[in-house]
């Protein structure tokens, strides 16, 4: 990797680390900076301005991110219900991932920008389509085998799915990890209902 393009990362991975815990609107570019050795002209060099930044920090960082860790591990699974609820578990439960005060990056930048910002709501639709597709198409597959119960609307399972994530992710914001453990056992049962007899 060359050193620009290692600049240009490094900005996008401490710009990810800020707008995780203060919002994207909360955080300037001097925030940013003041977090490493870059100066202001380097940014500018890598991004026209805030927004150019931020929309490649969902594409460069969050999309990559959650294709290795969620996208791939479903096109493999051979036990699609299985490893939905695997995913789901490691993504509440895993506070190295991310922190339950600060919820989970997408869903708060789609909460905070989609409804103000159009660039943002194509990028952001655009990721959580992808990662509804993964799971319908993992739900498909899952039919497929006699794995999944073959009344199952993989479409509808699959958003209520992530649905479900999100708001968990959000109430737990407020009322802590505790929440999650509720949150599983009742996401278990519903994916339990789906599995073929």
């Amino acid at each position: 990797m060359s050193k620009a393009a290692a600049t240009r990362l490094n900005i996008l991975k401490k710009s990810f680390d800020l707008i995780y815990k203060k919002g994207y609107q909360a955080t300037s570019i001097d925030d940013i900076l003041s977090t490493m050795e870059v100066t202001k002209g380097a940014f500018f060099y890598h991004f026209k301005n805030k927004e150019e930044m931020g929309l490649a920090l969902i594409r460069e960082v969050m999309r990559p991110e959650m294709r290795d860790i969620l996208f791939q591990p479903l096109t493999r699974a051979e036990d699609p219900l299985s490893e939905i609820y695997e995913m789901i578990g490691n993504l509440l439960q895993d506070q190295s991932f991310f922190d339950f005060r600060y919820g989970c990056p997408a869903i708060n930048l789609i909460q905070e920008m989609a409804p103000t910002n159009e660039d943002f709501k194509k990028e952001l639709t655009s990721l959580m389509k992808d990662w509804q597709g993964v799971v319908k198409n993992s739900l498909e597959k899952g039919i497929a085998m006699n794995k999944v119960h073959a009344g199952v609307d993989p479409a509808q399972a699959s958003l209520f799915i992530i649905s479900g994530y999100a708001g968990i992710r959000s109430m737990g914001k407020i009322f802590g990890p505790q929440m999650y453990s509720a949150y599983l056992k009742e996401l278990k049962t519903y994916l339990d209902q789906l599995r073929s007899a």
